[in-house]
């Protein structure tokens, strides 16, 4: 009887999580992307397995229109790997939103995560994934504050680099391609 009970918020909480992502459409055409109604449905089931894997609970529709909006303007973001991408930078969310002890809001997180994603690495989940945040929730696990730079970067997490400055600072950084 109490599992019926529960399944009715879910299911309510999983239609307006769908209604949300499919607004977003809408700002994310001007960047050539946009995601089909089973992409969105394959969007919210990442959303449930991460926030099980890792022990997360969420009320409301969720952060993931917060990264679909944030990183819509990414000159690394297409429309062939949009949906796998954005499941990745989910998983991302949610397992260091755990490592961060939760002492840094949804929105800077993803804000930092952005911020490494198209510049440091280069659109490279994988990196920014088990390097720059692994770094970054260690330092503030312990207390440091590295990652509040004034330019959002801290030679420590970009040293091992060879980058030309002006490319970190986006300067240097190409258009976006336009189809």
């Amino acid at each position: 009887m109490n599992d019926n009970f529960m399944l009715l918020p879910v299911s309510i909480l999983n239609q307006h999580t769908l209604m949300e992502v499919r607004k977003c459409n809408d700002f994310t055409e001007q960047y050539y992307l946009t995601l089909s109604d089973q992409d969105i449905g394959l969007l919210v089931e990442n959303r449930k397995e991460a926030l099980e894997s890792n022990g997360r609970i969420e009320f409301g529709g969720g952060v993931i229109q917060k990264i679909i909006i944030e990183f819509a303007d990414s000159p690394y973001m297409y429309q062939d790997s949009y949906v796998s991408t954005l499941m990745e930078l989910q998983e991302c969310f949610y397992y260091f939103k755990n490592e961060f002890l939760e002492q840094i809001s949804d929105d800077d997180l993803i804000r930092q995560m952005k911020l490494y994603y198209d510049n440091v690495c280069q659109g490279s989940v994988e990196f920014l994934r088990t390097t720059i945040l692994e770094n970054i929730s260690r330092d503030t696990r312990y207390g440091e504050d590295i990652y509040r730079d004034s330019d959002g970067y801290e030679d420590d997490y970009t040293a091992f680099l060879e980058c030309d400055p002006d490319e970190m600072s986006g300067k240097g950084r190409l258009g976006r391609r336009q189809f």
